[in-house]
């Protein structure tokens, strides 16, 4: 009897390191590349879909396993932001864009709903590195590109993100969308949208090894 009882508790302890080890395996921490393309504009009271700005993202992430289905993912990215202005007046029409960058880190849950399908979010902080303005108007008459002086901004940036994404083996493609919460231009600057805040649609995608 006694012999039984430790033979079961042997199959037992076997049993649940056998377990223990595949899970491990099954949910080790992962690594990768990222990159895309922005969707980016400034709103001040409420987002909308005008004066969007294309730009790229690019970086890298580790995902780190808390469970079965659960993981916490950061990264770090170089991910472009700012707002586009079509115009057009009986003078003179084109094209003005304002484009900042910044080196961003987002901090996300990430929770698997099945296997391929997952839903992230959590915060993000950046740091503005540089930007210009650039204008093309349609006779070539006011064209021009200057650097702005990233000290006349708040080069700190914060706010929330949240996604989903399709994981197919090692390769992964995803939609996420940063709502800032931080004013872009600080009060005594000339920004002319000192209330302005971030707001950027990113479609993704990344490969992990």
């Amino acid at each position: 009897m006694k012999n039984s009882k430790k033979l079961i508790f042997a199959s037992l302890v076997l049993s649940l390191m056998t377990f223990t080890s595949v899970k491990a395996q099954e949910n080790e921490t992962k690594f990768g590349v990222k990159g895309g393309v922005n969707f980016s504009n400034f709103y001040i009271d409420d987002v909308d879909d005008n004066n969007v700005l294309t730009g790229f993202n690019f970086g890298f992430f580790a995902k780190l396993p808390i469970s079965n289905n659960i993981f916490l993912q950061p990264e770090i990215s170089y991910t472009g932001k700012g707002s586009e202005l079509v115009y057009n007046n009986p003078l003179v029409s084109g094209t003005a864009q304002f484009k900042l960058n910044y080196i961003e880190v987002p901090l996300l849950l990430v929770v698997n709903v099945t296997k391929n399908f997952n839903i992230h979010a959590g915060p993000y902080a950046a740091y503005m590195i540089s930007g210009k303005t650039t204008n093309k108007s349609n006779n070539g008459s006011y064209n021009f590109e200057d650097k702005i002086d990233v000290d006349d901004f708040n080069r700190f940036d914060a706010g929330l993100a949240g996604g989903v994404g399709l994981d197919l083996e090692s390769v992964s493609f995803g939609v996420r969308y940063n709502y800032g919460l931080t004013k872009i231009g600080k009060d005594n600057s000339d920004f002319a949208s000192s209330d302005a805040k971030n707001s950027v649609l990113s479609v993704y995608a990344a490969f992990g090894f």
